[in-house]
């Protein structure tokens, strides 16, 4: 008897766990690398969420948003009132157009440049935007799927519904004969119908 522990002491090693290390040398212990590639999730998810948190914007932040939507707005209106112009005064509009023909070319570029570059910055910034709110929904998809399954396990055709599990005495009634006379009358009725088949 000696001689076999000795055996297994040389090859294992003594100790409870000397087999489960020894096996853990050849094959990766599964629980702990589930546990390990949670806690990296986890990492991951809180680094995420906090590179695309919202802070909270204060009330210069506000205004200056409220003033960064103006120009739009007001160049989309500008046009149609010159359209309404042109048709209600003509020649009022013919010398506001004859003025600006006399703009240089450089400054048409300048203004075209300086257009240009702020609705590129403002898509740009509202591109970011759309992005962090993208990533927040991502980031509770997991949390929706789940509800979503459980939701699934409450409908009444969803497998397994029905089981009775370890419970004899439900599984005796759900099997026996029902007073119900709705429910005679239907299973009546499908043993006709199978007949016919």
């Amino acid at each position: 008897m000696g001689m076999i522990r000795n055996f297994f002491q040389m090859f294992f090693g003594g100790g409870s766990g000397a087999i489960r290390e020894t096996v853990e040398v050849f094959r990766e212990n599964a629980e702990a690398a589930a546990q390990r590639g949670a806690t990296y999730d986890q990492a991951a998810l809180a680094q995420f969420a906090g590179e695309f948190r919202q802070a909270q914007r204060g009330r210069f932040d506000r205004i200056m948003d409220g003033i960064n939507r103006l120009p739009r707005p007001l160049m989309a209106l500008g046009c149609l009132g010159l359209f309404v112009s042109a048709m209600v005064d003509p020649v009022w509009f013919a010398e506001r157009m004859a003025g600006i023909s006399l703009v240089p070319q450089p400054l048409w570029w300048l203004l075209g440049v300086v257009v240009s570059f702020y609705f590129g910055a403002r898509h740009q910034a509202k591109g970011q935007d759309f992005q962090k709110s993208i990533a927040a929904t991502i980031a509770s998809a997991p949390h929706v799927v789940a509800s979503i399954e459980q939701i699934r396990e409450l409908r009444h055709d969803s497998p397994g519904v029905a089981d009775t599990d370890a419970d004899a005495v439900l599984a005796v009634e759900a099997l026996g004969k029902s007073d119900n006379a709705a429910f005679a009358e239907w299973k009546g009725g499908q043993s006709k119908l199978r007949r016919k088949l």
